[in-house]
């Protein structure tokens, strides 16, 4: 049997991405291809996939069959539970920490102009979107949070780096003109969610269909 049927048969029966690594461990330790053979298996197989309602996407944790984008709303209508909304705070939380991490909630706190409530946190954690990485050395010792790869399989992304960057987001949505009272802290908010924020709602429906 050919490299590529297994690979696509494991790819399309596994619950979770896979990367080139773990693939090749299911082989038997004898007749085990090398990296290159199943990494070309699986650049074969994104292409046979390429005009089709279903594709093979390289998320965080690895490839993973799922429907492409422009399905997701015909395939939602299966489903009587709908994706859950997230709020607004949530989501600039995240983008925080996605882009300044590692953060305290202090320094979200400190860029958001507001607290943030403890719910929040929780459910970030609870949903293993965020996990603590350590202590900041300073009184009180604050936990240090940073995103996870798991956040990135949920919103369809391979990296943090497919987040639009601060420059693109503000040439799309310029900042206010310099005769404006705003100050130094609110473009920084603006900079810092409005990027992460606009590409997780646009991956929010693609991300719950895998």
């Amino acid at each position: 049997m050919e490299i590529k049927q297994i690979v696509e048969a494991l790819l399309f029966a596994a619950n979770q991405p896979m990367t080139v690594k773990q693939l090749r461990q299911v082989f038997p330790e004898l007749a085990q291809p090398d990296n290159d053979e199943i990494q070309r298996a699986i650049d074969a197989i994104i292409e046979d996939y390429r005009l089709r309602p279903v594709e093979l996407k390289l998320v965080a944790n690895g490839y993973r069959f799922q429907v492409k984008e422009a399905m997701s709303p015909w395939v939602s209508r299966l489903f009587s539970e709908k994706p859950p909304k997230y709020s607004r705070a949530l989501l600039e939380t995240m983008a925080i920490i996605a882009y300044k991490q590692p953060v305290t909630r202090g320094d979200i706190e400190d860029i958001r102009g507001v607290s943030v409530s403890s719910t929040i946190m929780r459910t970030l954690l609870d949903r293993e979107w965020v996990r603590v990485v350590g202590h900041k050395e300073v009184p009180g010792r604050p936990a240090l949070y940073s995103t996870t790869k798991q956040l990135l399989d949920y919103f369809n992304l391979s990296s943090l780096s497919e987040l639009p960057t601060l420059q693109e987001i503000e040439d799309l949505q310029p900042l206010a003109s310099s005769d404006s009272t705003s100050t130094q802290e609110t473009s920084e908010k603006q900079e810092i969610s409005s990027p992460a924020i606009e590409a997780i709602e646009q991956q929010e429906i693609t991300g719950t269909l895998q």
